[in-house]
């Protein structure tokens, strides 16, 4: 039995959870409401609070798809519940990090401001205070969401090894590299 698989999900006061006809999951909570189409094989069983998912056969592609399933209704009954929250830095001179409603306009160091527009479901925020870097706060009920505009935001400027300048996660460990050594 897959060991994720098998672990209850506990649902927290406030959450809701539905599973319609067409093997759609809704998870309805105080941050928001999120929707998960379920492969054919899974189900799920609400049983005093906690949701337990089961599969249908002990085939591999059924494994595969229990473990999956489980992990993402976990995910999303955080997600509604607690949500989720990711901070970047902005690591250069002169780099810089605003936002209009859903715009970010981040100054990277090109010849041009980039505007990159968010999704609705995004809550930004940046703090820029003197003698620290730049920071861009998001926060999200849809973890998966979240990371997709993290990943994208980051790969506008990667950090590079020398000097690390570009936009990193708070708290990511870069692994440096020596520049030339000097004569011989």
């Amino acid at each position: 039995m897959s060991r994720i698989g098998k672990l209850p999900i506990t649902l927290p006061k406030g959450v809701e959870v539905n599973v319609s006809d067409k093997n759609v999951v809704t998870v309805k909570g105080p941050k928001g409401t999120l929707n998960q189409k379920m492969d054919a094989a899974i189900t799920l069983k609400n049983e005093e609070g906690k949701l337990i998912v089961e599969r249908a056969t002990e085939q591999k592609r059924h494994k595969a798809m229990h473990g999956l399933y489980r992990a993402l209704v976990a995910s999303m009954v955080k997600g509604v519940s607690e949500g989720y929250k990711t901070e970047q830095e902005l690591v250069g001179v002169g780099y810089r990090a605003a936002n209009k409603g859903q715009l970010l306009e981040l100054t990277l160091g090109y010849s041009h401001n980039v505007s990159f527009d968010l999704p609705v479901e995004i809550k930004v925020t940046t703090q820029t205070e003197k003698g620290k870097n730049p920071t861009i706060i998001m926060e999200s009920a849809d973890k998966q969401l979240l990371g997709m505009v993290a990943a994208k935001i980051r790969s506008l400027r990667k950090p590079e090894p020398y000097k690390g300048k570009g936009i990193k996660f708070t708290g990511e460990a870069l692994r440096r590299k020596a520049g030339k050594s000097a004569g011989k």
